[in-house]
Protein backbone atom coordinates (compact mmCIF):
# COMPACT_ATOMS: atom_id res chain seq x y z
CA UNK A 1 0.00 0.00 0.00
CA UNK A 2 1.29 3.13 -0.72
CA UNK A 3 0.51 6.73 1.30
CA UNK A 4 -1.38 8.81 -0.82
CA UNK A 5 -2.40 12.92 0.23
CA UNK A 6 -5.34 13.52 2.43
CA UNK A 7 -8.30 15.83 0.57
CA UNK A 8 -8.19 19.20 1.93
CA UNK A 9 -10.66 21.43 2.97
CA UNK A 10 -10.72 25.44 2.88
CA UNK A 11 -8.46 26.49 5.38
CA UNK A 12 -9.12 29.14 8.32
CA UNK A 13 -7.03 31.56 9.26
CA UNK A 14 -6.25 31.85 13.11
CA UNK A 15 -3.99 33.98 14.11
CA UNK A 16 -1.54 36.67 12.10
CA UNK A 17 1.75 36.83 14.74
CA UNK A 18 3.59 38.94 12.03
CA UNK A 19 6.46 37.01 11.27
CA UNK A 20 4.00 33.94 10.87
CA UNK A 21 0.11 33.01 10.48
CA UNK A 22 -1.57 30.13 11.91
CA UNK A 23 -4.33 28.33 10.30
CA UNK A 24 -6.91 25.46 11.12
CA UNK A 25 -6.53 22.92 8.07
CA UNK A 26 -9.02 20.51 7.67
CA UNK A 27 -8.48 17.32 5.82
CA UNK A 28 -9.89 13.99 5.45
CA UNK A 29 -8.35 10.74 5.05
CA UNK A 30 -7.33 9.28 1.47
CA UNK A 31 -9.63 6.57 2.42
CA UNK A 32 -12.56 8.81 2.35
CA UNK A 33 -14.47 8.98 -1.38
CA UNK A 34 -13.87 12.86 -1.50
CA UNK A 35 -13.38 15.72 1.24
CA UNK A 36 -16.05 16.16 3.23
CA UNK A 37 -16.96 17.42 6.47
CA UNK A 38 -17.91 14.38 8.11
CA UNK A 39 -15.04 12.74 7.75
CA UNK A 40 -12.55 15.93 8.31
CA UNK A 41 -10.32 16.39 10.97
CA UNK A 42 -8.75 19.34 12.04
CA UNK A 43 -4.81 20.39 12.10
CA UNK A 44 -2.79 23.38 12.66
CA UNK A 45 -0.45 24.52 10.64
CA UNK A 46 1.71 27.39 10.55
CA UNK A 47 2.19 29.30 7.51
CA UNK A 48 5.69 31.27 7.02
CA UNK A 49 7.99 33.06 4.52
CA UNK A 50 11.08 30.65 3.53
CA UNK A 51 14.13 31.03 5.53
CA UNK A 52 17.75 31.27 4.35
CA UNK A 53 20.83 30.61 6.76
CA UNK A 54 24.14 30.94 5.38
CA UNK A 55 27.68 29.28 6.09
CA UNK A 56 29.97 32.13 5.66
CA UNK A 57 33.87 31.31 5.28
CA UNK A 58 36.57 33.73 5.03
CA UNK A 59 39.81 33.82 2.78
CA UNK A 60 41.62 32.52 5.69
CA UNK A 61 39.51 29.73 6.74
CA UNK A 62 36.99 31.42 9.35
CA UNK A 63 33.41 30.51 9.84
CA UNK A 64 31.65 33.85 10.47
CA UNK A 65 29.55 33.00 13.12
CA UNK A 66 26.70 34.96 15.36
CA UNK A 67 26.01 34.91 18.86
CA UNK A 68 22.46 36.10 19.95
CA UNK A 69 19.80 36.01 22.51
CA UNK A 70 16.88 33.10 21.96
CA UNK A 71 13.94 34.30 23.57
CA UNK A 72 11.97 30.63 22.63
CA UNK A 73 14.51 28.79 25.12
CA UNK A 74 15.74 31.70 27.34
CA UNK A 75 19.74 31.48 26.05
CA UNK A 76 22.27 32.78 23.55
CA UNK A 77 23.10 30.91 20.64
CA UNK A 78 25.93 30.23 18.46
CA UNK A 79 24.65 30.28 14.92
CA UNK A 80 25.25 30.89 11.78
CA UNK A 81 23.64 34.10 9.93
CA UNK A 82 20.36 33.51 8.70
CA UNK A 83 16.88 35.00 8.32
CA UNK A 84 13.36 35.03 6.46
CA UNK A 85 13.29 35.26 2.38
CA UNK A 86 11.53 38.78 2.35
CA UNK A 87 9.14 39.36 -0.56
CA UNK A 88 11.49 41.51 -2.22
CA UNK A 89 14.15 38.91 -2.27
CA UNK A 90 14.64 37.92 -5.90
CA UNK A 91 15.95 34.70 -4.66
CA UNK A 92 16.81 32.87 -1.94
CA UNK A 93 20.37 33.35 -2.37
CA UNK A 94 19.91 37.08 -3.14
CA UNK A 95 17.94 36.80 0.39
CA UNK A 96 20.75 34.97 2.42
CA UNK A 97 23.38 37.31 0.83
CA UNK A 98 21.49 40.40 2.73
CA UNK A 99 21.04 38.44 6.01
CA UNK A 100 24.92 38.08 6.22
CA UNK A 101 25.90 41.55 5.67
CA UNK A 102 22.62 43.00 7.74
CA UNK A 103 23.79 40.45 10.61
CA UNK A 104 27.88 40.80 10.34
CA UNK A 105 28.27 43.78 7.85
CA UNK A 106 30.38 40.45 5.22
CA UNK A 107 29.78 40.02 1.99
CA UNK A 108 31.06 37.14 0.13
CA UNK A 109 32.73 36.69 -3.29
CA UNK A 110 30.40 34.02 -3.86
CA UNK A 111 27.15 31.89 -2.30
CA UNK A 112 26.59 28.81 -3.35
CA UNK A 113 22.84 26.63 -2.59
CA UNK A 114 23.35 23.49 -0.51
CA UNK A 115 19.86 22.40 -0.35
CA UNK A 116 16.52 23.32 1.34
CA UNK A 117 14.72 20.92 4.14
CA UNK A 118 11.55 21.27 5.74
CA UNK A 119 12.14 22.79 9.47
CA UNK A 120 8.96 20.99 10.26
CA UNK A 121 6.31 19.60 7.87
CA UNK A 122 3.99 18.17 10.85
CA UNK A 123 3.31 21.63 11.49
CA UNK A 124 4.62 24.39 9.01
CA UNK A 125 4.46 24.76 5.36
CA UNK A 126 7.87 26.56 5.09
CA UNK A 127 11.15 25.45 3.94
CA UNK A 128 15.23 26.35 4.80
CA UNK A 129 17.79 26.97 2.40
CA UNK A 130 21.32 26.44 2.65
CA UNK A 131 23.78 28.06 1.84
CA UNK A 132 27.70 28.48 1.86
CA UNK A 133 29.63 31.89 1.21
CA UNK A 134 32.91 31.71 0.13
CA UNK A 135 35.81 34.38 0.61
CA UNK A 136 33.40 35.97 3.17
CA UNK A 137 35.34 40.19 3.97
CA UNK A 138 33.94 42.36 6.44
CA UNK A 139 33.25 45.13 4.00
CA UNK A 140 30.23 47.33 5.48
CA UNK A 141 28.70 47.83 9.04
CA UNK A 142 25.89 45.78 10.63
CA UNK A 143 22.21 46.61 10.47
CA UNK A 144 20.01 44.95 12.87
CA UNK A 145 16.24 44.69 12.84
CA UNK A 146 14.20 45.95 16.27
CA UNK A 147 14.33 42.38 17.95
CA UNK A 148 18.16 41.86 16.87
CA UNK A 149 21.01 42.22 18.41
CA UNK A 150 23.70 39.93 17.59
CA UNK A 151 27.74 39.46 18.33
CA UNK A 152 29.96 37.99 15.60
CA UNK A 153 32.36 35.37 16.50
CA UNK A 154 35.04 33.82 14.05
CA UNK A 155 35.94 30.22 14.42
CA UNK A 156 37.73 27.93 12.07
CA UNK A 157 35.93 25.68 9.91
CA UNK A 158 37.58 22.74 11.14
CA UNK A 159 36.15 23.30 14.92
CA UNK A 160 32.98 22.95 14.14
CA UNK A 161 31.95 19.57 14.35
CA UNK A 162 33.54 19.81 17.54
CA UNK A 163 31.31 23.34 18.56
CA UNK A 164 28.19 20.98 17.29
CA UNK A 165 29.13 17.86 19.19
CA UNK A 166 29.75 19.63 22.68
CA UNK A 167 26.91 21.00 22.19
CA UNK A 168 28.27 25.02 21.81
CA UNK A 169 26.29 24.90 18.19
CA UNK A 170 22.21 23.34 18.78
CA UNK A 171 20.47 24.96 16.44
CA UNK A 172 18.88 22.33 14.30
CA UNK A 173 18.83 23.85 11.05
CA UNK A 174 22.74 25.41 11.76
CA UNK A 175 23.86 22.08 12.12
CA UNK A 176 21.59 20.91 9.31
CA UNK A 177 23.85 23.19 7.28
CA UNK A 178 27.02 21.87 8.31
CA UNK A 179 25.87 18.61 7.76
CA UNK A 180 24.86 19.47 4.57
CA UNK A 181 28.40 21.62 3.46
CA UNK A 182 30.34 18.35 5.00
CA UNK A 183 28.77 16.10 2.09
CA UNK A 184 30.57 19.08 -0.44
CA UNK A 185 33.72 19.64 1.49
CA UNK A 186 35.66 17.33 2.40
CA UNK A 187 37.31 19.51 5.15
CA UNK A 188 34.16 18.98 7.66
CA UNK A 189 34.54 15.25 7.20
CA UNK A 190 32.53 14.64 10.99
CA UNK A 191 29.77 17.11 10.96
CA UNK A 192 27.46 14.36 10.45
CA UNK A 193 28.27 11.94 12.94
Amino acid sequence: MSIRPWHKLPPEPLADAKVFTLHRERACPPEAEAANEAAARDFYVIHAPDWVNVIPVTPDGEVVLVEQYRHGIHHVTLEIPGGMVDATDATPAVAAARELEEETGYVAATIEPLGYCHPNPAIQNNRCHSFVARGARKLKPTRFDGNESLAVRLVPLETIPTLITTGQITHALVIVAFHRLSLVNPILPNVSG
